[in-house]
């Protein structure tokens, strides 16, 4: 940990306490600025990937702790959205601050509860950084808008303001990342914010609150639970909530939605995907090649925006075989071994699902040339482990294909010509990304504008676009108007106020009311 003079000293101190207090057997909540104890009587163990080990339990907060941790919200958001912008803007400052100087370590719990590589989980770290700088933008980002004079003696002009508590629920498959994209763009806009991790992988949310709380912000500015249904319901439901981000899958992303918007809130809920790699005869055959076996198998497969499906157009159907001796090459192992590029899957029920899917392709008549299910790892014979797997020959009805796999598997289609390329996406209901391998402008600008999906890639395999811009997944892969992060995230997280005013020059001296309806524009 870096640090300089006594500040830097403290914080290290906290941390590393607050490290070794973590590693304890059971996982705190976050309220009103403490680390407390869970008086629930459910709890759920926390498994380290790589071996099934127990390393930690998570408490399912009880109804109390989670009237508790609303009610901070609710108190704190007083005079939180009263504090200067530019005193929200320096917390965050300090805050990307420590979270760069601490990656490692932030990366280390990552690994442990969710399995990833290191160099993927410092990649989960450094993405969810990206946003945090972003926010400390938010003295231009909030800017109102004003039309002066639009009339004599009148103005027009608008405040953006915030909404007051807001929630998340974030997913198992990005610890950092996506919390990152929740509560620093709620907060640094004036809410306060309630969070609710995944179960399976708390500890990295853990210790960014910790982080937070040492850049500055004010006890109850941040609240976390933990637990699963009744957490999930309790903020869809609680009045005081106005907001809710999600990112997860389909099922749970669709009740979120549905039950939070009956009940006023606004929901942003990105969820499922399958995102289609279309390869044209013309493009850099080993750039391709690399970057579809990076982005299909990449994270053990874990991510929304994995490259889990490739179309092979034309010619480029030949190119399999080398496909296939590239997948090959990648060494499966636990995240923290030197040399890893692909970890275990996060549960031995997700490695089950994996493999039956994996099953169910062959089944339905897909050709099997790379099969990763009986994958071994000395020393970690226990763990959720499933290497790279390829299915060929697959067609838009098989199960393979029209669920969402969420492993190391990469399926293959076929089509002869860009337009049936663009068919076969445009026929699946997911939107989240998509990407084009090609060297030719106009197949990629044809390709960019008639394809229906929210993230498109020209020779970029996995579109996620940097925090200026907002992510944009669409169709079934989200529901919501508005967007995560960049000028999208601001405009969720705030509301718009509109002052219109008149000071008539007359007005000084006028003698008299005036009784008449006010009229604007004459």
């Amino acid at each position: 940990l870096s640090g300089t003079g006594l500040w830097g000293g403290l914080f290290f101190l906290s941390f590393f306490f607050f490290f070794v207090f973590l590693l304890q057997p059971t996982t705190k909540l976050f309220i009103d600025g403490k680390f407390i104890d869970s008086k629930s009587s459910e709890w759920l163990d926390i498994h380290n990937p790589a071996t099934n080990e127990v390393i930690s339990r998570v408490p399912k907060a009880t109804q109390q702790e989670m009237l508790s941790a609303v009610n901070s919200c609710s108190q704190a958001y007083l005079s939180w959205s009263e504090t200067s912008i530019l005193t929200r803007q320096q917390i965050f400052l300090r805050y990307q601050q420590l979270i760069k100087d601490n990656i490692k370590e932030l990366a280390k719990m990552i690994t442990v509860e969710q399995g990833k590589t290191l160099a993927d989980a410092e990649g989960d770290v450094f993405r969810g950084l990206q946003v945090v700088e972003h926010a400390c933008s938010i003295t231009s980002l909030m800017l109102g808008e004003t039309l002066p004079s639009i009339t004599k003696d009148m103005d027009t002009y608008t405040y953006r303001l915030p909404l007051g508590v807001c929630a998340g629920i974030a997913p198992f498959n990005f610890p950092a990342m996506i919390p990152l994209w929740m509560f620093p763009m709620g907060m640094v806009c004036g809410n306060t914010y309630l969070l609710k991790p995944s179960e399976r992988v708390p500890g990295c949310t853990m210790l960014l609150a910790k982080m937070l709380q040492d850049a500055g912000a004010p006890d109850g500015t941040l609240n976390i639970i933990h637990g699963q249904h009744a957490a999930v319901n309790f903020i869809c439901d609680h009045p005081a909530i106005r907001a809710i981000s999600f990112v997860g899958s389909n099922q749970a992303g669709e009740y979120i939605y549905e039950r939070g918007s009956k009940n006023g809130k606004r929901v942003q809920s990105n969820m499922g995907a399958k995102n289609h790699g279309v390869v044209m005869p013309d493009a850099n055959k080993e750039n391709t090649l690399n970057q579809l076996v990076g982005a299909a198998f990449g994270a053990a497969g874990q991510r929304c925006m994995a490259l889990s499906t490739a179309v092979l157009v034309g010619e480029a159907r030949s190119w399999l075989p080398e496909l296939v001796e590239r997948a090959k090459k990648l060494r499966v192992n636990a995240g923290d071994q030197p040399g890893a590029d692909v970890g275990p899957l996060i549960t031995p029920q997700a490695k089950e699902r994996v493999n039956s899917l994996i099953q169910s392709g062959v089944e339905e008549g897909a050709k099997l040339l790379l099969d990763g299910r009986n994958v071994k790892v000395k020393g970690y014979e226990s763990g959720n482990f499933v290497g790279p797997t390829i299915l060929s020959n697959v067609t838009p009805d098989m199960k393979c294909y029209t669920e969402e796999i969420f492993g190391p598997v990469l399926v293959v289609l076929e089509a002869e010509d860009l337009d049936e390329a663009i068919k076969v996406v445009n026929q699946n209901p997911y939107g989240n990304g998509t990407a084009i391998f090609t060297t030719n402008g106009a197949t990629a600008r044809k390709y960019t504008h008639e394809v229906d999906v929210g993230q498109v890639g020209v020779n970029v395999p996995i579109p996620v676009p940097l925090p200026m811009f907002s992510f944009t997944g669409s169709r079934g892969s989200f529901r919501g108007d508005t967007n995560f992060y960049g000028k999208q995230g601001i405009q969720f997280y705030t509301q718009i106020k509109t002052v219109t005013s008149q000071w008539k020059a007359e007005d000084a001296t006028l003698k008299s009311p005036a009784v008449t309806m006010p009229t604007m524009g004459r």
